[in-house]
C-alpha cells in the first residue's frame, strides 16, 4: 500500500489514508504502526504532509562508492553515521528554507531512501532486520555544505538540521510492495535537469545492515526514520560547485515510491 498522510478537503486535522489517485485516498482508522484497517471511505486531499513525523532521524553518510570516489575518499569500513533534527522535517509541496539568520551559500541536495522503523528495535539481526521496517519514502537530505564543513565545530549536525532540511514524502510505501528495497532507481532533478541517477543496488551497506549496525546496542524508537545515503551528483562534487537558490525547484523521484518535489525560497526573518 501506498500510505499518506494529509489535511482531507472539508477538515483541519491530519488523517492517514491508503492513496488511491493524486488527489484520492482511503481514510485509514487506528495506528499505522500497529493495527488499523481502511474504512472504504473516499476523502479528497487537500494538503499533502510527510508521512509519518519521525522520532528520531538517523543519517547515514559516503554509502554509495560513487559518493565516496567524487570526493577522493575511501570506502568506509562502518556505516558514516550522522544525525538530522527531527524538526527539519518539511511536507511535500513545502519551500526548502535557504538560511539567512545563520546564513548558508551553500546549500545542497541529496537524493535518499528513508526507511521508516515500525516498532522499538535493539539488536536487530540480518534474520529479522526488515521486520522492523514500516515502509519506505523519499528524503533529501538539505546539506548546508559551509556549516557542515567549516562552521560546525566538526560535527554535521549543524549543517544538516536547520528548518526544512529534512524533506519526505509523498508516501510510505509498505514492504509488501517493495520486497526487495535493494533493487531501486533514485534520481534528483533542480528545475528539471537531471542532477543525480543510480539505484539502491549501488548501497555499499544495505538497508538491513543499516538496521542491525544502528540497531547495536541502541534503542530505535518507532517512528525512527533512516536516510540512506546518496549518489554521486550532488552540488558540492560539481565542477563548478552548484547550489540551491531562491526560485529552484528540487524533485527527488524513487521508484516504486513517487516524486517528492520543494521549492527554494530565502528564509524570512520575522520580527
Amino acid at each position: 500500500m501506498k500510505i499518506v498522510r494529509f489535511i482531507p478537503k472539508g477538515g483541519n486535522e491530519p488523517v492517514y489514508g491508503v492513496l488511491q489517485s493524486e488527489t484520492t485516498a482511503e481514510l485509514i482508522n487506528g495506528d499505522i504502526r500497529g493495527n488499523y484497517q481502511t474504512t472504504g471511505q473516499t476523502a479528497e486531499i487537500k494538503k499533502l504532509l510527510v508521512p509519518v513525523e519521525p522520532s528520531m532521524i538517523c543519517a547515514i553518510g559516503l554509502n554509495f562508492a560513487e559518493h565516496a570516489a567524487e570526493f577522493n575518499l575511501p570506502i568506509p569500513d562502518y556505516p558514516v553515521l550522522f544525525m538530522k533534527a527531527p524538526s527539519a522535517i518539511q511536507n511535500p509541496g513545502d519551500p526548502i528554507e535557504i538560511p539567512t539568520h545563520l546564513a548558508s551559500h551553500q546549500v545542497d541536495y541529496e537524493a535518499e531512501l528513508v526507511v521508516i522503523i515500525r516498532k522499538e528495535c535493539k539488536n536487530a539481526t540480518p534474520e529479522n532486520a526488515l521486520d522492523y521496517v514500516l515502509g519506505y519514502t523519499c528524503g533529501n537530505d538539505v546539506s548546508a555544505r559551509d556549516w557542515q564543513k567549516e562552521f560546525g565545530g566538526s560535527q554535521w549536525c549543524r549543517g544538516k538540521s536547520f528548518a526544512t532540511f529534512a524533506p519526505l514524502g509523498p508516501c510510505l510505501v509498505t514492504p509488501d510492495e517493495i520486497p526487495n528495497p535493494q533493487n531501486l532507481k533514485l534520481s534528483s532533478t533542480v528545475n528539471g535537469e537531471l542532477r543525480q541517477s543510480s539505484t539502491t543496488a549501488n548501497h555499499i551497506f544495505s538497508v538491513r545492515d543499516l538496521i542491525v549496525f544502528l540497531s547495536g546496542s541502541t534503542i530505535l524508537p518507532a517512528g525512527t526514520a533512516i536516510f540512506t545515503g546518496t549518489p554521486s551528483g550532488a552540488g558540492l562534487a560539481r565542477n563548478p560547485q552548484v547550489y540551491l537558490k531562491e526560485g529552484d525547484e528540487v524533485t527527488i523521484e524513487i521508484e516504486g515510491i513517487g516524486k517528492l518535489t520543494n521549492p527554494v525560497v530565502e528564509e524570512v526573518l520575522k520580527c
